[in-house]
């Protein structure tokens, strides 16, 4: 690492930390050549994959797109800030677990779709109504039917684990409730 100061390359740490969040180490350095002390942050560098559009050009990830089409499908809906950058988050962790160069925009869209179903139905189906390019009434109809299946399959899934077998041997299982 250069100082800062003189632009000598030899430094040595001080001191090392996480950061708050535990993403970065905080290192504090002095300089051996002129004596000045400074700060420095490291991070992984975790490389996204290029998009593949549907023209088939391509162009980088970027992450403001996609935080701004899910903030579009999500105007004037009661979903927390806090909520949409952690559903962004999961996204991008999604596309870099991919391990991919490159991504299909297709893809990406389906991964969007999938949060925003479990963050706020309305902005899934404004969002898909866009992504899909819904031509007629019958579209929408067939997407929110769709939704309510999935629904249905979800309150199912959730209703057979909270199935509990009896405590004891002879005793009748307790009965379910709805969740």
């Amino acid at each position: 690492m250069h100082c800062p100061f003189c632009g000598q390359g030899e430094t040595k740490v001080t001191d090392s930390r996480l950061s708050a969040d535990g993403a970065q180490v905080r290192r504090r350095r002095e300089c051996l050549s002129c004596g000045e002390r400074f700060t420095t942050f490291e991070s992984a560098e975790l490389l996204m994959p290029r998009v593949i559009k549907s023209d088939g050009s391509r162009e980088p990830f970027d992450e403001r797109k996609l935080k701004g089409g899910m903030i579009k499908a999500l105007e004037k809906r009661s979903v927390s800030s806090e909520a949409i950058e952690q559903a962004a988050g999961r996204v991008c962790h999604k596309l870099r677990v991919l391990g991919e160069r490159e991504v299909p925009a297709r893809s990406i869209g389906e991964l969007v779709m999938e949060e925003l179903r479990q963050l706020d139905e309305v902005a899934y189906v404004r969002f898909a109504s866009v992504y899909r390019s819904f031509q007629d009434v019958e579209a929408f109809r067939d997407e929110i039917e769709h939704l309510r299946h999935h629904r249905r399959r979800r309150d199912e899934k959730s209703a057979a684990e909270h199935d509990q077998l009896p405590l004891l041997p002879g005793e009748s299982a307790p009965a379910r409730t709805k969740p």
